[in-house]
């Protein structure tokens, strides 16, 4: 006889940033209603030390937490660790890959994502996306001469820099670094810092970390909840190598395919040899490698690693076979601007959603974590909203795309369309750099501001966001805005 499904109001799926905010969220606005969460992996991620940088913008600390940590400080929450398996959206029923079965009235996907891997099941191919798969990775890291690391986007930028003792190759398809966040004027701002000497770590790591064991209802191959800013803190991602730090990237390229090292040597080919400054370009790698790239620059790099971080899928598998879920052009569970989905009763927020709705002039969507907080916190006050028969105006972080991390020891924020996304031709851009030291490049349309990049400790972040909200014509201002001898705080207090 089967057992009797397990009911509440609330299901959220996923325990990473935006499924943790979500339920938290549900827990406070209904502390008489069970809120069950459910996730694949053993710890849950945790928002904590929360400082409002803007009005559109937060910074946060994410920590790694048992069940029992969140469950202690919300007693209406019932974490569930288990995958999903199938959703029978018709009969508002969850069924997880140990056979349980819940009942919700409303539910939220915060599935999150997967790493898009250039070669699937290659064992000296490896992404990173949670805590399981980076200590993995620092784990082979250790016995590494050479890594390969492919890809542009945050995890690419941050583990480049990182590393440490050992040859890194960087192979990108585009003609700088950084293309995601930076103009290439940017890009040759930071690259000097991958040869310059890095500040010594903190004293102390602002990350608690936990470890478990995996326990019943732990799948193999199951991913974790997205890592979250400054992952790598705490980590040791030095090679035991005494190689000085060297990093050769390769730009305009992409992987073409991977060899083993049997299979590089049966094309009686010679490898590329990453040479210094001054040598000789056409040198042959005189080293065996363990695994090769061949890049469609027509390159063949051998190495002990290969790190893919091109990208990510959202996880919408277990959620859409049977069920009439309408996509979005990159696979996410497409959302209206009150991130219900195309099936009643079902949310979605974070990596495995995409932004259905007509967007602000000034916000896009980006797979990062300040995003996916601010979707699950949303997300809940929506099912809050529609549970209780009230209406809601969408929230005031969706006017303007605002996010702030750190680069190559530099501090970071981007604001509105900071790349000219969408804007045609018909835009300007207007730079200030000091070597070593900041890059501000400002996007104007119309006289207007419309974007921001800002790297190093600028202290425009404030006045930028209020005039990029504002739409203030700025013409008569123009040359003053970056003048560095100019307080432009003053014009617009």
């Amino acid at each position: 006889m089967a057992a009797a499904a397990r009911r509440g109001k609330f299901v959220v799926v996923g325990g990473g940033i935006a499924g943790v905010t979500c339920a938290e969220q549900l827990s406070l606005q209904f502390p008489a209603d069970l809120v069950y969460l459910l996730t694949a992996a053993p710890l849950i991620k945790a928002v904590t030390n929360v400082k409002q940088v803007l009005r559109t913008l937060e910074e946060f600390d994410v920590e790694e937490q048992t069940s029992g940590a969140l469950q202690s400080q919300y007693p209406n929450i019932k974490v569930v660790h288990s995958a999903v398996k199938e959703l029978k959206a018709d009969e508002q029923t969850l069924i997880t890959e140990d056979g349980t079965q819940y009942r919700y009235e409303q539910l939220c996907v915060c599935a999150g994502a997967r790493p898009r891997l250039i070669v699937e099941g290659n064992p000296y191919v490896l992404g990173i996306r949670d805590t399981d798969s980076a200590r993995t990775f620092q784990q082979h890291l250790a016995r590494a001469r050479r890594v390969l690391v492919v890809g542009n986007g945050g995890i690419a930028l941050e583990l480049v820099y990182e590393m440490e003792s050992c040859e890194v190759v960087w192979a990108i398809k585009d003609k700088s670094i950084g293309n995601a966040y930076f103009d290439a004027g940017a890009a040759e701002f930071l690259i000097p810092q991958l040869k310059a000497e890095k500040p010594p770590p903190p004293l102390t790591c602002k990350r608690m970390k936990y470890t478990t064991d995996r326990g019943a209802g732990w799948e193999d191959g199951r991913l974790g909840s997205a890592l979250g800013p400054d992952w790598h803190e705490g980590m040791n991602l030095r090679a035991a190598h005494e190689i000085s730090r060297c990093v050769h990237i390769e730009a305009e390229c992409e992987v073409r395919r991977v060899l083993l090292h049997q299979e590089f040597m049966a094309l009686n080919v010679s490898a590329s040899f990453v040479h210094e400054e001054g040598k000789d370009s056409a040198t042959s790698d005189p080293v065996e490698w363990p695994v090769y790239a061949e890049l469609t620059s027509g390159k063949i790099f051998g190495c002990d690693l290969i790190v893919s971080a091109t990208g990510v899928f959202p996880n919408v598998e277990p959620f859409v076979s049977g069920n009439n879920f309408t996509l979005g052009e990159d696979g996410g569970l497409k959302v209206d601007d009150h991130m219900r989905t195309s099936v009643r009763d079902v949310y979605a927020a974070g990596d495995v959603c995409t932004a259905g709705w007509t967007p602000s002039p000034h916000w896009q969507q980006m797979r990062l974590w300040t995003q996916a907080r601010q979707m699950g916190w949303y997300a809940a006050k929506c099912m809050a909203a529609d549970r209780l028969g009230e209406t809601i105006e969408m929230d005031f972080c969706f006017e303007l795309f605002a996010h702030v991390t750190k680069f190559f020891n530099y501090k970071v924020i981007l604001l509105g369309k900071y790349n000219a996304q969408g804007l045609g031709t018909d835009h300007e851009l207007l730079l200030r750099c000091t070597k070593g030291r900041e890059y501000v490049k400002v996007v104007m349309q119309g006289g207007r501001m419309m974007g921001a990049v800002l790297l190093g400790e600028t202290d425009l972040e404030e006045t930028f966001e209020n005039l990029i909200l504002n739409q203030m014509d700025l013409s008569s201002f123009r040359e003053d805005l970056l003048d560095p001898n100019v307080d432009i705080e003053d014009y617009f207090d």
